[in-house]
């Protein structure tokens, strides 16, 4: 019987199923039946043209040689776009042993992704096979698909239209995308590729197509249209990710996952990747600009090379953009800044609101990160920052994202409500070793919060260390004490973990 995983930590979730097979050769109990996942063809032909090109270490096409399809209201058929690059779509299908304590977990079987368990007596072993979508984006075999498809597999086969089956290896991974690299050997034979698309240029209203294996039916078609692009509100399914999906109602269901959204041209302008759980017209697609950036890099390095800053964020309230005299809600305010990073190189300081990057502007937190990543490591970038409410332009030369710690998020505050409702005492180096914070630590402990107070509904919380107030430093309680006395509206900044972050307090009335 088949059985559909899918993840519960967001409502949006990967289209990949798997299930257990049958009995094992080495006499390990096993059950059968199919799985599906979603994969993506993303890499053409290895020719080089002017527009592929424009892209650094471009080994895919980017002319798919169909002439573009001028439907006159609904089209009466898709079917000589999906003849066309039909070949190019392929299946993905897993394989791999997982192990559960059956004592302790009856039904939970421990695998894709998760870490193995030691052996014991109740341990029972199946082996899991799973079933997705890609596409080729090379004659010489380089296949793309998701991250999730092929992550814990142990074996990976392609299936191609016709029936031909090929072993396949996995060149790069990069889970912050969910973007996968696979490699076939096609012997003699060159592959049918597809054409890579620009995602950029496509628009809410216009026509795609997805092709891919639903739930283990081959090359099945589905049409729509791009609901939506840019949609950025689903990154807390993975911490520190980068996402900024194309929506579309074409049909996507598990087993599309790595699968081509395709424009009327033939070309691939998405990756198939993730549904909304509770409605059947809400697929969500990586643009396939995110995977060019990426792609060369996976097949030469086997992982994402990345630009990076070292700042700590988070993102401008009404309330915060009122603090630091801001005319606009928009931008990524600088928490803090990492030690010898290039941020600190280039001149960025706590406080600053970055509003432009290296041409880019800059609306929030997530369109910085976005930008940053796509910036190539070594690039001297302008960055236009509000100071002190006057407007400067620094340069900052971008490092490798491994290179240090990652630009973080920090959580923002939650909209301030009356009065301050918080207890504090002088921070010490006992504080400083039991919160795991280095260095010294200077400014006042967040000791306890009325759970009903302003301080709490702000997001100040028990173990925050306040060291500044209306950009000044806090010393102890007493100066904290002098300086609230005059003060209706404070700006905090407060030390949580790593990061730094600023709250907004507004006095009760």
């Amino acid at each position: 019987m088949r059985r559909i995983f899918a993840s519960s930590m967001a409502l949006a979730l990967p289209l990949f199923l798997f299930s257990s097979l049958g009995p094992a050769s080495n006499g390990a109990e096993t059950r059968l039946g199919p799985a599906t996942a979603h994969a993506i063809d993303l890499f053409g032909s290895d020719e080089a043209d002017a527009e592929a090109g424009a892209w650094p270490g471009a080994f895919w096409r980017s002319e798919s040689g169909i002439g573009k399809a001028k439907p006159a209201g609904i089209p009466t058929s898709f079917a000589d776009l999906a003849e066309r690059v039909a070949p190019a779509v392929v299946s993905i299908q897993t394989r791999e042993t997982v192990r559960f304590d059956a004592l302790l977990t009856p039904g939970h079987p421990r695998g894709f992704g998760l870490p193995p368990m030691p052996r014991g007596p109740g341990e029972r072993e199946f082996e899991q096979e799973g079933q997705g979508s890609g596409f080729v984006v090379s004659t010489d075999g380089y296949i793309v698909t998701n991250n999730h498809v092929v992550e814990a597999a142990e074996e990976i086969t392609v299936r191609f239209l016709g029936g031909r089956e090929l072993p396949a290896a996995v060149v790069g991974l990069d889970p912050k995308t969910d973007i996968a690299l696979l490699k076939v050997e096609p012997g003699n034979e060159d592959l049918t590729t597809i054409a890579l698309g620009d995602s950029e240029a496509i628009r809410p209203g216009d026509w795609v197509v997805a092709i891919g294996n639903p739930f283990g039916l081959e090359h099945t078609v589905t049409a729509g249209i791009v609901s939506a692009t840019h949609r950025r509100d689903l990154s807390e399914i993975v911490p520190q990710s980068y996402h900024d999906y194309i929506q579309t109602d074409a049909a996507i269901n598990p087993g599309n996952s790595g699968g081509p959204l395709i424009d009327l041209e033939g070309r691939v302008v998405g990756i198939n990747t993730r549904i909304r759980a509770e409605a059947n017209t809400l697929g969500f697609s990586v643009p396939i600009n995110m995977a060019k950036q990426i792609l060369p890099s996976l097949r030469a390095e086997g992982r994402a090379t990345r630009g990076w800053l070292g700042v700590a964020l988070q993102p401008i309230t009404r309330d915060l953009a009122d603090a630091f005299g801001l005319e606009q809600a928009r931008g990524a305010l600088v928490g803090s800044v990492f030690p010898e990073s290039p941020a600190e190189a280039g001149g960025l300081e706590r406080g600053d609101v970055i509003i432009a990057f290296d041409g880019e502007r800059i609306d929030d937190v997530q369109s910085l990160r976005l930008v940053v990543a796509a910036t190539p490591v070594d690039k001297v970038a302008k960055v236009v920052v509000i100071r002190d409410t006057e407007k400067e332009t620094l340069r900052v030369k971008t490092g490798r994202l491994d290179d240090g710690p990652q630009m973080s998020a920090a959580r923002g505050p939650n909209p301030p409500d009356e009065g301050f409702g918080m207890r504090v005492r002088d921070a010490n180096a006992e504080d400083a070793l039991r919160l795991g914070l280095e260095g010294e630590v200077e400014g006042v402990l967040v000791v306890d919060v009325d759970p009903g107070g302003p301080a709490a509904k702000s997001d100040v919380r028990p173990g925050d260390i306040i060291v500044e107030l209306d950009r000044k430093a806090v010393a102890d309680v007493d100066d904290l004490v002098d300086q609230l006395e005059e003060a209706d509206r404070p700006l905090l900044l407060v030390r949580r973990g790593s990061s730094t972050l600023w709250i907004r307090l507004t006095r009760a009335g």
